[in-house]
């Protein structure tokens, strides 16, 4: 059990879990950044990182956050990545969740669906994480100011760290499960690059 105040020091070893594009800090500090499409050097954050599609990326972070109960912000800022707009789809997820086949719900972006975490992932991210959304702003020493204000006031998740369970897909893909319609009853999943009829 973490009481207020107290930082969780038994953070898994190998923290963050996922790879990807990203730098990581004191992984005790309670802020996270997701620059989008921009490459800013931002000091005093947990992890930093862009993140450009809606879909894989946005699932990348949630898997990471998760994973560390100190992390109780992210900031949202940078350019958005044109077409598939993960920034508006960390905020929508945040906000709204995902429907019956992992469809952020009200997110705008080309193909913005959560496939590969199981819905208790997603909730876990919208109880722990407070998103604070920055999307536009690549103002360096404005953005470090946030980090630091929000580092002030961050509190320890009152759980241990989420560990991720990818979803698994039958042998046999089902329409709801694939990505791509490529006519009447033919689909592609794109995890398996394989077309189904």
């Amino acid at each position: 059990m973490i009481l207020r105040g107290e930082q969780m020091d038994d953070c898994h070893d190998d923290w963050p879990p996922v790879r990807g594009d990203y730098r990581v800090g004191d992984s005790r500090r309670g802020v996270a950044v997701v620059t989008l499409a921009s490459r800013l050097d931002i000091r005093g954050a947990a992890i930093v990182g862009t993140c450009k599609t809606e879909n894989l990326g946005v699932e990348k972070i949630v898997t990471n956050l998760i994973s560390n109960p100190n992390i109780r912000y992210l900031i949202v800022c940078g350019a958005e990545s044109r077409g598939h707009l993960p920034g508006d789809a960390i905020v929508s997820l945040h906000r709204n969740g995902i429907d019956g086949s992992g469809r952020i719900i009200g997110a705008a972006g080309a193909i913005p669906f959560i496939q590969n975490l199981q819905r208790e992932a997603v909730e876990r991210f919208r109880r722990q994480i407070i998103v604070v959304d920055m999307r536009g702003v690549e103002d360096i020493a404005e953005i470090e100011r946030a980090v630091d204000h929000y580092s002030g006031i961050a509190e320890p998740f009152s759980e241990p760290p989420f560990e991720v369970v990818k979803k698994t897909r039958s042998s046999r893909a089902q329409p709801g499960d694939l990505d791509v319609s490529l006519g009447p009853d033919v689909y592609l999943d794109v995890d398996a690059w394989a077309v189904s009829a």
